[in-house]
């Protein structure tokens, strides 16, 4: 049994990882700004308020702990601002309380990204490679939810946006759970930081994901093929974000569709 610290573990992708992780017998602390009520805990993880920003409530949380899973987001305002400042505290912390090897969420070639989430992504990254402890950074490809939410938020209009030249390559949260837990717990390595991306099951067009999120949810949606201009249409054209020889994911969208509540 290893004592597992999860950082962001009440988001899409952490409490997946607290999950499997009870499920496979580890002892699971959580670290969250705002800890749930005890509704939506995972029974048998000790959940810690703390704010990896200000370095604050994360020595109790870690104390014991073997390793980190940093799970942790910072999608808009100061907390895409202070990402990759906030990496380097968690680490710190992880340092002093002498747990062994941190493991972090991020995403493919996200140094090659246009957006500033995916900047600071990659600024983590070299948080983490500069990092006394030995880290292990997992990239993965798209969340099937990235699409659903593109396609759900045109649906409202009664259009489904379909980007022109554009695949992608997309993977369930509890996949990438599955591979950071695999990460957190594998044995030693000569390389202190190591780097590597897991992809989902599948590529499709994006055409092809409308239709099945359409049969899925019963959409009367539109597909319509538009242009995406910029640096990021030309990241996904070149399909830098496709990894076809790391097919690491086993739920398809469709077979993620199912079971999701995703509304039409």
């Amino acid at each position: 049994m290893t004592r597992i610290c999860v950082a962001g573990g009440t988001g899409q992708v952490g409490s997946e990882v607290v999950r499997q992780a009870l499920q496979a017998g580890h002892d699971v602390t959580v670290i969250s700004r705002r800890p749930p009520a005890h509704p939506k805990r995972h029974d048998g993880a000790r959940y810690f308020q703390g704010d990896v920003t200000a370095g604050e409530g994360l020595a109790d949380a870690l104390a014991g702990a073997g390793v980190v899973v940093d799970c942790l987001e910072g999608r808009a305002g100061k907390s895409l601002r202070t990402f990759a400042d906030g990496g380097s505290r968690l680490l710190e912390a992880a340092f002093e309380a002498g747990t062994g090897r941190a493991v972090q969420l991020s995403i493919i070639n996200c140094d090659q990204g246009p957006l500033r989430y995916y900047r600071s992504k990659a600024e983590k990254e070299q948080v983490y490679a500069r990092s006394p402890l030995e880290t292990l950074t997992v990239r993965t490809t798209q969340f099937h939810s990235l699409l659903v939410q593109l396609f759900a938020a045109g649906s409202k209009i009664g259009l489904l946006p379909v980007f022109k030249g554009v695949r992608f390559q997309t993977i369930a949260p509890a996949d990438v759970a599955s591979a950071l837990l695999e990460a957190a717990l594998e044995g030693p390595s000569q390389d202190v930081h190591r780097l590597r991306t897991v992809g989902g099951p599948e590529i499709n067009g994006m055409a092809e994901l409308a239709e099945t999120w359409k049969r899925q949810t019963g959409s009367r949606g539109r597909l319509v093929s538009l242009p995406l201009p910029g640096a990021m249409g030309t990241y996904l054209r070149e399909g830098r974000n496709l990894i076809p020889e790391q097919r690491y994911g086993r739920q398809t969208f469709a077979s993620w569709l199912a079971n999701e509540p995703w509304p039409g």
